[in-house]
């Protein structure tokens, strides 16, 4: 189990039990290097091989771990779009105490190590990754705004 999370964490495709997808990059050695670890760890064995398709078509494999890269830009730009939306709900119900805006710097910050994950092993370059950072960005906009009002909330002059 521990291997089947390492190589989810990379970014690795599962192809059918036993066997997995990822692009031939060094932006992966470190994890292959830790999950191959886990492996010898529970006395197990694995392959690393490097595939080239012999026939025209071959394309599958990239768009297989292109479709994963893109669901998981679009699970982030909606949980971006939930953030921006619980901003302003807090900001409807005038909640503007400190707790409630830590618990969103919080929630910004949980946003920032997913998009940098995400960024890691975006090795494709999608156009999706461009979208998610001003998504991102966006969310660091509201947080501002939200933390300004309340401060003069907070600390009135």
């Amino acid at each position: 189990m521990a291997v089947w999370r390492e190589l989810r964490r990379i970014g690795a495709v599962p192809l059918t039990p036993g066997t997995w997808l990822l692009p031939a990059h060094p932006a992966f050695d470190e994890g292959l290097r830790r999950a191959g670890e886990l492996v010898a760890k529970g006395d197990g064995t694995w392959t690393l091989v490097d595939a080239v398709p012999r026939q025209e078509g071959g394309q599958n494999f990239r768009e297989a771990y292109e479709a994963a890269r893109q669901e998981e830009w679009a699970e982030f730009m909606a949980d971006c779009r939930k953030f921006a939306a619980e901003i302003a709900k807090e900001i409807a119900q005038e909640k503007f105490t400190f707790a409630e805006l830590e618990e969103e710097e919080q929630s910004l910050e949980r946003l920032k190590r997913w998009f940098r994950e995400l960024k890691s092993r975006d090795v494709l370059h999608l156009p999706q990754a461009g979208e998610a950072a001003e998504q991102l960005a966006l969310c660091g906009e509201a947080l501002d705004g939200f933390a300004s009002q309340v401060y003069e909330v907070m600390l009135p002059e």
